[in-house]
């Protein structure tokens, strides 16, 4: 049987097994899996299955089913500590994504993304949980950093492998699916069996929480979520589609990607740390707003494949920013609240993201430049909801209302 070791006393285990190790293992074990199926998923749905512009709105709508229900994590954490239920998650990511190439029609492929989002949703909601209730708050914002650019980094040498091994080694689908899923089964495996049982210092609510003072976290989560369909989903759809790349070019578009994303994110998470969250997260969504208005002018005003690629590398800078939101409510959160509300805002977070990519699969087979416009008017949707967050985020200090709040006359 596993030990269960206090937090506070795992400072005395080997340094590979405390739970910060752990933490960044896990960092490093989810992208081998997610990334090669994100890398490889564009050219794959079209060459094998046909897919158009509404077939991969619908998968990415199948996708994000299992984020919509995040919130099943609070029952199952009654019953499985959070991180036996992340490792086993991050476990059946590996074992859907190895076998994603054996079902090459448009309802195998729904099936097995159904299977890896289930792991890949419930990993990410409780990892997101384990961070906050592991990592101190005066150092989160630079460690969450880190732990971005250790996936970053991993994700690099996955895809390297593919950009240098796939015309030269012939790689094909099934190979490459298989070799990632099971590496990142086998690393979680590892997990479960090698690292003590960490237990907080503070024990979670167990059921379902809606407090009314985290309603800007929430409305932060919905809006962040719709934003970030319209980039997974159709940014490198665009890639492929208009532009013709192939595997090797999308994934080395992906390359330069998570070489400057793993020389930024130390440096987001020190910006986090220096400027606040309001002043940062202002910063991402001005920026987004420009970034998708200038996708649009791909369409509109034929702008070429440099101009694209210029915006996709500065869009995956700027959606790191969003590390703001969890050093936010970190801030402004009872300790206990951390498990439950990591889950309500999982699911808050993917409710556009079940109907969002079907409808704007549509709507891009008529005007793909029209789906980057909403995706800019969303980003300005944000900043507003962003300018009313407090300098200093505390409990009894939410927004920028709050202390009116206060100062209003008991009734």
């Amino acid at each position: 049987m596993t030990k269960t070791v206090p937090l506070a006393e795992a400072r005395s285990l080997p340094l590979w097994r405390r739970p910060t190790t752990l933490l960044f293992v896990m960092a490093a074990s989810m992208p081998i899996a997610f990334y090669a199926w994100y890398a490889l998923l564009n050219n794959f749905v079209i060459e094998a299955a046909g897919f158009d512009g509404a077939d991969i709105g619908l998968l990415h709508t199948v996708r994000e089913i299992p984020g919509f229900l995040a919130v099943g994590v609070i029952a199952i954490i009654i019953f499985v500590r959070e991180q036996v239920l992340g490792l086993v998650s991050l476990m059946l990511l590996g074992v859907a994504t190895a076998f994603t190439a054996w079902f090459p029609s448009l309802g195998g492929l729904l099936a097995l993304t159904l299977l890896s989002s289930i792991g890949f949703h419930y990993y990410e909601t409780v990892n997101q949980s384990l961070q906050l209730q592991w990592l101190p708050k005066d150092r989160a914002p630079q460690m969450l950093g880190w732990l971005m650019a250790t996936g970053s980094a991993v994700t690099l040498v996955v895809f390297i492998l593919i950009v240098m091994m796939w015309e030269t080694l012939n790689l094909g689908y099934n190979l490459v699916f298989m070799t990632a899923g099971a590496a990142t089964f086998l690393a979680a495996l590892f997990c479960l069996v090698a690292y003590p049982q960490f237990e907080a210092p503070h024990p979670q609510v167990k059921k379902m929480i809606l407090r009314r003072r985290y309603w800007l976290y929430y409305a932060l989560q919905f809006m962040s979520g719709a934003r970030r369909q319209i980039f997974m989903v159709f940014a490198g759809f665009m890639m492929v589609e208009k532009f013709g790349f192939e595997v090797h070019e999308l994934t080395a578009l992906y390359l330069i990607n998570l070489i400057v994303n793993m020389i930024v994110a130390p440096l987001l998470g020190r910006a986090v740390a220096t400027f606040g969250e309001r002043r940062t997260l202002t910063f991402e969504y001005v920026g987004l707003a420009i970034v998708f208005t200038a996708y649009g002018g791909i369409y509109w005003f034929g702008w070429g494949v440099l101009v694209a690629a210029i915006l996709y590398v500065v869009d995956h800078i700027l959606f790191g920013l969003a590390l703001a939101l969890k050093t936010y409510f970190q801030k402004i959160a009872d300790p206990g609240d951390i498990a439950p509300t990591a889950a309500v805002a999982f699911t808050i977070n993917h409710i556009a993201a079940v109907f969002l990519p079907v409808a704007l699969g549509l709507l891009w087979v008529v005007s793909p430049g029209a789906v980057f416009g909403l995706a800019a008017g969303m980003a300005l949707v944000s900043l507003t909801l962003a300018l009313m967050i407090p300098r200093h985020p505390e409990p009894g200090n939410e927004t920028v209302f709050s202390r009116f709040a206060r100062a209003a006359p008991a009734e």
